[in-house]
């Protein structure tokens, strides 16, 4: 049975626009961009444009693809508030390969200069005075190409799925995304500790999932003067040599020991640790592993014990417990990154193209901080989206991922 077509977008579909009225004048730098080969003047998408459009996308979860970004740029109410004229659909696709990508991070910087810190935790108030608390991970976006070069399908197999692998550092301090790489899934330069090798920073507090545990890793951060909390794997061998005593704050927070060891004796001289290393066990809830509807499983089996690796030497285990429990935040806004904001399908399958979504999302988030600002007064999922997305209360946004939710079951029905 053929699948019924969709109604053509309305300008009724589409709102807050009132907004881009200060969007425009945030873009405008961008207007010249990318038009140096074109001697004719003919271009009349420009980049400042095309953001705004990707904008409106991530904003407006009417529209759901490329070609309705193209009906929406026809609308007069659209074109009026963005200031740009109808833009067709190669326009729209050869616009994700023309412009730099990287003239929207000046923009983020500024933009998150501009974010002012929400209230600690005051039990993190003397570990992170001197350090910014920032959370590291990675997420995967899937998209089927349309196109895709024959050198890039071969290294695929199966359908063809193209995976790119988001690589973000995610500022606490503030509940927002401080920088993000985009690269392809892989291994190599594009390995989530290599991409996140490469932006080690000083006077960092690095909160790292077990995919970061490396030794070299370790060192690279600890001699950029930085710290690090990261989970290692469970079967990690290593040798007690000391023994520090917990308070009954710690068996509050279920840490089950807490030592100075040594890890990797077993490694090559040039990939064993260069400094001191402590090793708090947290008990939390065991995980056993089961199927998952429409085929895959829950993850790996797991014991029950956190295995958390530190080189902070004089932080009471409560608090490496604590830290690590902040990495979750990150774990949100990927949800609230692909579900709220429309990032769960690529305009473009392009890298370029790619990074420009990402980098625009970026910005969506860190405006929609600034509008409302709205703070975070409870460490809920729930209240963390609620402050990145700005909604009217919080039985909407619920009910707003539920129906996101029904939406994605249906489909694999």
């Amino acid at each position: 049975m053929a699948r019924k077509k969709r109604d053509e977008i309305q300008e009724r579909d589409i709102t807050g626009l009132k907004y881009f009225d200060q969007l425009a004048p945030l873009l405008e730098r961008l207007h010249d961009d990318g038009c140096l080969r074109d001697k004719a003047g003919n271009r009349t998408l420009h980049y400042d444009h095309y953001c705004l459009l990707v904008l409106l996308y991530l904003f407006n979860p009417i529209c759901s693809s490329l070609r309705a970004v193209q009906q929406a740029s026809e609308l007069p109410k659209v074109q009026k508030r963005l200031g740009c004229t109808r833009a067709a659909l190669g326009s729209l696709s050869e616009a994700a390969t023309v412009f730099d990508p990287d003239r929207l991070i000046e923009i983020i910087q500024e933009l998150g200069g501009q974010l002012q810190p929400i209230a600690k935790d005051a039990s993190l108030k003397d570990v992170t005075l001197t350090k910014t608390l920032t959370l590291v991970d990675a997420t995967l976006i899937k998209a089927l190409p349309r196109v895709m070069a024959a050198s890039v399908l071969k290294a695929q197999t199966g359908s063809g799925l193209v995976k790119w692998r988001l690589h973000s550092q995610f500022e606490v301090d503030c509940y927002i995304p401080t920088r993000f790489d985009v690269t392809r899934n892989g291994g190599g330069d594009n390995d989530e500790r290599s991409a996140f090798e490469r932006t080690i920073q000083a006077d960092k507090l690095y909160v790292l999932d077990r995919g970061y545990a490396k030794f070299s890793l370790f060192n690279r951060v600890h001699a950029a003067k930085s710290s690090y909390v990261c989970r290692v794997r469970d079967n990690s061998v290593y040798e007690v040599l000391e023994e520090k005593p917990l308070t009954d704050a710690d068996h509050a927070a279920n840490v089950v020991s807490d030592q100075i060891v040594s890890l990797g004796q077993s490694s090559k001289k040039s990939d064993r640790l260069d400094h001191k290393i402590r090793l708090v066990i947290v008990k939390i809830k065991p995980h056993v592993s089961a199927a998952k509807y429409a085929g895959g499983s829950s993850g790996v089996n797991f014991d029950g014990f956190l295995r958390i690796a530190t080189n902070l030497l004089d932080v009471p285990a409560e608090i490496i417990a604590l830290l690590y429990h902040y990495r979750w935040t990150i774990e949100i806004f990927f949800r609230t990154f692909k579900h709220l904001l429309g990032c769960r399908h690529l305009l473009s399958h392009n890298q370029n193209g790619i990074e420009i979504q990402t980098y625009c999302a970026v910005i969506a988030c860190l405006l929609i901080s600034l509008w409302t600002d709205r703070k975070p007064k409870k460490r809920t999922s729930e209240m963390i989206c609620y402050s990145l997305m700005g909604w009217a209360d919080e039985t909407t946004l619920t009910a707003h991922i539920t129906k996101l939710q029904q939406h994605d079951a249906a489909k694999h029905r």
